[in-house]
């Protein structure tokens, strides 16, 4: 017969595979979790890029016009940049993901249109501190602004 002190061991060891499964199950949650944080921020720049002047994209110079024109989606660029960099520093945003979304940024923001309209919003107000600690702004040199 099985004896109360049997079963002990057993016991011990079911509640050891049950505390692995949950802790199991709570890491692939939250992994879940970051990953959906992150397609919603993948989902918002492939929008906001549609929208962006596909010349400025591939680093071609844009006429004032062109550029006064798309100024808002620069903005909301950098805005959308800013705080990318804000969550990863919360943790909230992958090392891995966010490896190819600093290249992206570092490339975006060294195109001429890019880099023009950061220098002019990083001079403009104080706000895009995370952005401006992980690129700085070069200084403006368009004196030429956009008139709305």
């Amino acid at each position: 017969m099985i004896g109360m002190e049997d079963l002990t061991p057993i016991a011990n060891i079911a509640t050891a595979v049950g505390v692995a499964v949950t802790a199991w199950q709570l890491r692939q949650s939250k992994q879940q979790s970051i990953t959906t944080f992150e397609d919603a921020f993948a989902r918002e720049y492939r929008e906001l890029a549609a929208k962006l002047p596909t010349k400025a994209l591939l680093g071609k110079p844009l006429t004032h016009k062109e550029y006064c024109d798309a100024f808002d989606e620069f903005y909301h660029y950098v805005d959308l940049c800013n705080t990318q960099v804000f969550h990863h520093q919360e943790g909230r945003i992958s090392d891995k993901t966010w490896k190819y979304w600093r290249d992206g940024m570092e490339t975006n923001l060294s195109r001429p249109a890019f880099e023009r309209a950061w220098s002019e919003i990083a001079a403009a107000n104080g706000d895009f501190l995370e952005l401006k600690k992980e690129f700085p702004p070069a200084p403006m040199n368009s004196k030429e602004e956009c008139k709305k």
